[in-house]
């Protein structure tokens, strides 16, 4: 069957410090955001799967930034992928706080080498975030890889069911939508533990509501699992 949903609802997700969901699986990373700056270094990596909250972790530490320091400066956010050789010098000039995003073995090393060390000498902080600890990232220069070894690195796990239930209902909630119970509690007993695939059945649940004029049920639910399954989202996460 074709799929009718031609186009893309956008919204907006809230990522104020009441809006995250503090469980056993973050408590440590969310800790070590609000520890700044105490940290006993320069810099951090959270790390976890993808829709686990990194994100909304990076928006609190620019929070934190301002209420320690009352600076309403921008924090900037850097892909890891678009440090290039020029980047460090022009970042630090403007910044001493950076927030660095999906670092991979996919960067530009020697870049990165250069970022880590002029944030560090220099008194500037970085928090880093990567689907994978630094320490099996097997960076080809060995430098890099050794300084990112010593580096705090804190991973947000899975979600278990009362967490699971939580991220439900506020991202539903960031779409403007109540999600009813019996919803609820199907999709719990039917979905994949999985934060990454919650956030893409959510939102492909949500465009075959607005799509189709149809209140949310067990039914269209259903109707998006089998979409997702059908096209190969299931096994995605």
């Amino acid at each position: 069957m074709a799929k009718q949903l031609p186009i893309e609802f956008e919204y907006q997700p809230f990522y104020g410090r009441e809006d995250f969901i503090v469980a056993d699986n973050n408590m440590e990373a969310i800790k070590f955001i609000e520890s700044w700056p105490n940290w006993q270094g320069f810099a951090g990596c959270i790390w976890g799967p993808s829709g686990s909250g990194k994100t909304h972790l990076a928006h609190i530490f620019a929070q934190q930034i301002y209420n320690i320091t009352k600076q309403a400066c921008r924090i900037p956010t850097i892909k890891a992928v678009d440090v290039k050789l020029e980047t460090p010098h022009r970042l630090f000039a403007e910044h001493k706080c950076l927030i660095v995003e999906d670092i991979s073995s996919e960067i530009n090393q020697e870049a990165m080498f250069h970022l880590y060390n002029l944030y560090r000498n220099e008194g500037g902080f970085i928090l880093f975030t990567a689907k994978k600890p630094p320490a099996r990232m097997n960076f080809s220069l060995a430098d890099l890889q050794s300084r990112l070894n010593i580096l705090p690195a804190i991973e947000i796990k899975e979600p278990n069911d009362e967490l699971l239930s939580m991220l439900l209902i506020k991202l539903f909630a960031d779409r403007q939508i109540v999600i009813p119970l019996d919803v609820l509690n199907f999709i719990l007993k039917n979905t994949q533990r999985s934060f990454g695939f919650i956030k893409t059945l959510v939102k492909e649940i949500d465009n075959i509501s607005i799509a189709k004029k149809r209140a949310i049920s067990i039914p269209l639910v259903k109707e998006a699992l089998n979409y997702l399954e059908n096209n190969g989202q299931i096994e995605l996460f």
